[in-house]
């Protein structure tokens, strides 16, 4: 008999395979195989919140199967994901497959390599139940919040609006920072900017005027800044002070699930959701040229900075072969500090194998696994890596007793910089900026001394980027849950995304506003980072899952129930429901609503009249059968596919997008094939042209209505 190892996905389960050999089968569960029912509350509230779970609709087979093979087994390994969701995987199974809960069957591996599989199968534990009832906490807490409040924001501001304990906290942060937007009022002030030439020399170098020798001047307006001009029209001016130093620039330290979500949307343009998406590929293992499957990254749900003794060592012996021992601290290996509220359950996200470089395994990766590994693979040799070294310079000028100041530096060692530096938020980075030679009470030339108005900026939009640090700071959410807080708001309309600018809707603005009137603890940035340190008491064991849900669940709801009192028959109207349209059949104004199957416009006058306006979505395509406008078209299931606006009388139709562009072998029309590897292709029968594509979307250009029946 073998043993059966049950993992979460097919991916890792090959890779494990290849490892543990002919004794194991392994096999996947794909995720959670028991889970609260979605339709129903099925939380008991009377019987101690007792949570009421059942097999997920459509994984019964699946489910029927894992006991099959459990009961032929020698013996069964519980190796789902080294997580609190993975611990609970872990619980459900036990349950279901009536393992004992008290046997030692439970594996994690925090990489997917031979080492890191062979460490875990040697440390079998039992199911850490309090990690379970963490997971537990959280899940019933966010079903309980999400299943209570939903229908009360649907009733009074929108049917089929929801609810979210985490999602409604991070709508409301980027609905203050607009709020501060709208309420800032600009300074003016002006600044004077001069660029100065050294005796002898017919090179420039910019400086800022700073005040006198009594201190800063702040300019404030045109006629003070031409006041000052004035004062140093005839000045000679000189170099009065220098100063010479050194700076030292230290790298940044290796990944964590938030840093690597900001950065790979700063330097890549990826969304958190795409980031996690692949850095999950490459955990759970790709297809390696000559070596089989191998997972090329350690866990990527973490917020620890701790780094393996092992991976510390091959770190300083590849930089050491590969740059020179000057390119190592002399001081050793580089640790870094976690959090205070940090989880050390995983080290930080590095690769599993130094010696595999992103070079290496470029062709055995998709475009997008390339470019992520590429960006985790050096970050993590740069962190071990030696400061980079600035000789710096800073001058005062003196100009009729007046102060300007320049600086620059030049790079001195260039250190862990020869392979990575860290973006900002601003995506500017300092640039390289070395001032002339210069000597004490050299006396310089004025090339121009230009006065510049200015008026003070209000706080940036948040990006995907910042929003995701700013909920980290805050303590709102965990690792594991950023990428879906941010898709979720996204996609239910409460947020909307411009390029990387995100901007709250009208409805995110209104319904936050609704949720700081009626319930201002579920939207209290404080409240939510406590709730978030309560769960991590449950998890270490200190306090009990349904002490922490009696006391949440008492004033919430009460809350509720007042606030469905007091708002008997009121709702809230939306301006961005509301259209420019008359109803032709009874004169009222047509409304935007939201159906099973997307918007449409409708008579505001329903269930009177039941006049409805469908939306369409023109692509910006004429018709390769008509010339007709091509539209998006949804399929029942919510597949998207494309059409002919003629229809009936037009029949195109294509599950791929057709362009504007012509086959360049025949004139025919070319469509997009959407995939890991998009492609263009002819449609003309018998022409086989095609090629790779790495154009974006076609963009949706225009909405536009059309009448259906009544």
């Amino acid at each position: 008999m073998s043993k059966l190892v049950i993992v979460e996905s097919p991916a890792k389960a090959k890779t494990i395979k290849k490892y543990l050999g002919s004794g194991y089968e392994v096999v996947a569960s794909m995720g959670h195989v028991r889970d609260l029912n979605p339709n129903r509350l099925s939380v008991d509230i009377k019987k101690k919140f007792a949570p009421k779970y059942e097999i997920i609709k459509g994984k019964e087979k699946l489910a029927e199967e894992l006991i099959r093979l459990a009961k032929k087994s020698e013996y069964v390994y519980l190796a789902t994901d080294p997580d609190r969701e993975g611990e609970a995987i872990s619980w459900h199974l036990a349950y279901l497959l009536g393992l004992d809960l008290n046997d030692t069957n439970r594996v994690t591996f925090n990489e997917i390599t031979g080492t890191g599989v062979r460490n875990g199968m040697a440390a079998p534990r039992k199911i850490d139940i309090d990690l379970v009832n963490a997971q537990q906490a959280r899940r019933i807490l966010d079903r309980l919040v999400g299943y209570k409040l939903s229908p009360f924001l649907s009733q009074k501001i929108r049917k089929g609006l929801s609810a979210g304990r985490v999602q409604s906290v991070a709508v409301r942060i980027v609905v203050d920072r607009e709020n501060k937007i709208r309420a800032f009022k600009p300074e003016e002030y002006w600044s004077i900017d001069a660029k100065f030439i050294p005796k002898g020399s017919r090179k420039a170098f910019p400086a800022s005027f700073y005040g006198n020798a009594e201190g800063k001047i702040k300019i404030e307006t045109a006629e003070q800044a031409q006041q000052l001009l004035d004062a140093m029209k005839d000045a000679q001016p000189f170099v009065e002070k220098l100063r010479h130093g050194t700076r030292k620039r230290q790298p940044a330290p290796p990944f964590i699930t938030s840093t690597l979500q900001q950065e790979a949307s700063r330097k890549l343009g990826f969304q958190s959701k795409r980031t996690m998406k692949v850095a999950q590929e490459l955990y759970e293992g790709i297809e390696i040229r000559d070596m089989g499957a191998v997972g090329l990254i350690t866990y990527m749900r973490t917020d620890s900075l701790r780094l393996s003794e092992d991976a510390l060592a091959a770190a300083e012996t590849f930089i050491k072969a590969q740059w020179g021992e000057k390119y190592f601290p002399s001081t050793g290996s580089r640790r870094f500090k976690s959090r205070s509220n940090a989880q050390d359950g995983h080290e930080a996200i590095r690769p599993t194998m130094i010696d595999l470089t992103p070079a290496a395994v470029k062709d055995s990766l998709t475009s997008d696994q390339y470019k992520l590994y590429k960006l985790i693979w050096e970050r993590f040799i740069a962190c071990q890596m030696a400061e980079c070294v600035h000789k710096t310079t800073q001058a005062d000028i003196n100009a009729g007793g007046y102060l300007f100041k320049a600086s620059g530096y030049r790079v001195d060692f260039d250190g862990y910089t020869v392979l990575y530096v860290e973006s900002s938020d601003s995506g500017e980075e300092e640039k390289e900026s070395e001032l002339p030679p210069l000597e004490k009470d050299m006396p310089l030339k004025v090339k121009e001394m230009v006065p510049n108005q200015h008026f003070t900026q209000p706080p940036a939009r948040y990006t995907e980027a910042s929003l995701i640090k700013a909920m980290e700071e805050y303590g709102i959410g965990r690792p594991s849950t950023y990428a879906a807080t941010i898709s979720t708001i996204t996609s239910r309309g409460y947020v909307k995304r411009e390029g990387k600018t995100l901007f709250p809707t009208e409805l995110g603005e209104v319904t936050t506003q609704l949720m700081e009137e009626r319930f201002p603890k579920i939207v209290n940035v404080k409240f939510t980072a406590q709730m978030e340190q309560d769960l991590d008491t449950v998890e270490e064991g200190t306090r009990g899952w349904v002490e922490l849900l009696t006391e949440f669940y008492g004033d919430f709801d009460k809350t509720l129930k007042a606030a469905k009192e007091e708002m008997k028959g009121v709702k809230i109207e939306l301006e961005e429901d509301k259209t420019d349209l008359i109803c032709e059949k009874c004169g009222k104004p047509m409304v935007v609503k939201f159906g099973r199957y997307g918007r449409f416009i409708a008579c505001s006058g329903y269930p009177d009249c039941k006049n409805i306006v469908k939306m369409i979505s023109k692509i910006g395509v004429a018709c390769p059968k008509c010339g007709g406008d091509v539209i998006v078209k949804k399929t029942k299931k919510g597949r998207e596919f494309y059409g002919c606006s003629n229809y009936p009388n037009c029949d195109f139709v294509s599950w791929n997008q057709p362009t504007a562009e012509r086959c360049p072998q025949c004139g025919g029309v070319l469509f997009k094939k959407k995939g890991k590897m998009p492609k263009l292709f002819c449609g003309a029968e018998g022409c086989g042209y095609s090629r790779d594509d790495d154009t974006e979307d076609a963009a949706i250009t225009q909405e536009a209505v059309v009448k259906t029946e009544s």
